[in-house]
């Protein structure tokens, strides 16, 4: 995110229907402001006058809207980071869910073994006392009798024993996937948790916005635009990328120039910071995690003197916005809602390290 307001748009939009929040939640947050902005017009002080709301100067408001951006691109990153965790539970529960069916699958069919094996006993003369207790409507006495088979060394003790064997490692199975499902769930909520904080600042960015004048908004989003002016050409890269993989990097951050920084997004039609940095490196042929916090681990840890076309550079003392470096002090990033992806001078912003993933 940059330091300054982007050029802002009478009508602005957030992704609800990407991240899963409602349109419904927008309008009670703004009926809460409607409501405490019309408690405060009609509040009176001891002499009986009307103490209306300070005003703010367009510098006071540029200066809270950025905070606030600053504020949701940090939520940004905790529900990026939340998402990414639940997913792989996801994944996980779904694998040890099919892994059990495939257990039950052959648990059933060695079940069917033995029930042959009693028939054909009890044809002969009796079923074995061990399989008709095996064989019985309790699973934990399978389990009970499993050592007690091992140790017959019959063929019929060998098959049971077997039985019991897969009844217990579905059992394991079941227990993982419970224990995901409870980790999946944690982790939705922690998803639920940041929406609604990303939600609520954006919403407080965007009442603010709307209390300036079409000038004074237009004016500050002049000003924005002057620190990204190189966006709207496309360019030339600044500098030559150290090998192909960066090369790529580059050239697919320079093909995102103009796109929509949507919260959560990570392309091709819109992203946000990370989202923009993890889908220019996939191009590249190298896979980087989904936050801010966890790319600037992935690979070389390098110095501000070293930066090269293709590396990651990261700002704000808790690591939540990065960009693609391009050379000649300037990034390729995605900076805030309202403003697309741009090339800006990397002393926008507060400078906090830089990574090197190839």
């Amino acid at each position: 995110m940059t330091a300054t307001v982007a050029s802002h748009r009478r009508t602005r939009h957030h992704p609800l229907a990407l991240t899963g929040g409602t349109a419904r939640g927008a309008r009670t947050a703004r009926t809460a402001a409607v409501l405490a902005l019309a408690g405060a017009a009609t509040a009176t002080a001891f002499d009986g006058t009307v103490q209306a709301a300070p005003e703010l100067t367009p510098a006071q408001v540029q200066d809270r809207v950025d905070t606030l951006y600053q504020e949701a691109e940090v939520a940004t990153q905790k529900y990026n980071g939340a998402k990414e965790q639940a997913d792989t539970a996801r994944e996980e529960l779904s694998r040890l869910q099919d892994e059990a069916a495939r257990r039950t699958l052959k648990l059933n069919s060695a079940k069917a073994g033995l029930g042959s094996m009693a028939a054909g006993q009890y044809r002969s003369g009796g079923v074995d006392p061990t399989v008709r207790l095996l064989l019985s409507a309790d699973p934990q006495r399978y389990l009970d009798g499993a050592t007690v088979l091992e140790r017959a060394g019959s063929h019929q003790a060998n098959a049971v024993a077997g039985y019991a064997r897969r009844l217990g490692s579905i059992r394991q199975v079941r227990e993982r996937a419970e224990e995901t499902a409870e980790r999946l769930a944690d982790t939705e909520a922690a998803l639920k948790k940041h929406r609604v904080t990303v939600v609520r600042k954006l919403d407080s960015a965007e009442r603010l916005l709307d209390r300036l004048t079409d000038e004074q908004r237009q004016g500050m989003g002049n000003e924005d635009a002057a620190g990204g002016s190189d966006a709207a050409s496309g360019g030339e890269e600044a500098a030559q990328a150290p090998n192909p993989r960066a090369a790529q990097a580059v050239s697919y951050a320079y093909a995102a120039l103009g796109k929509p920084y949507v919260w959560g997004a990570t392309g091709p039609s819109a992203y946000d910071c990370s989202g923009l940095t993890q889908a220019a490196w996939q191009a590249g042929g190298i896979s980087l995690p989904r936050t801010t916090y966890t790319q600037i681990n992935a690979g070389s840890r390098i110095d501000r003197s070293q930066l090269a076309p293709g590396d990651l550079v990261f700002f704000y003392a808790g690591i939540s916005h990065v960009g693609l470096y391009i050379g000649d002090g300037k990034m390729i990033h995605a900076p805030h809602p309202g403003a697309p992806v741009r090339i800006a001078p990397i002393d926008q912003m507060p400078f906090a390290g830089a990574s090197r993933p190839a």
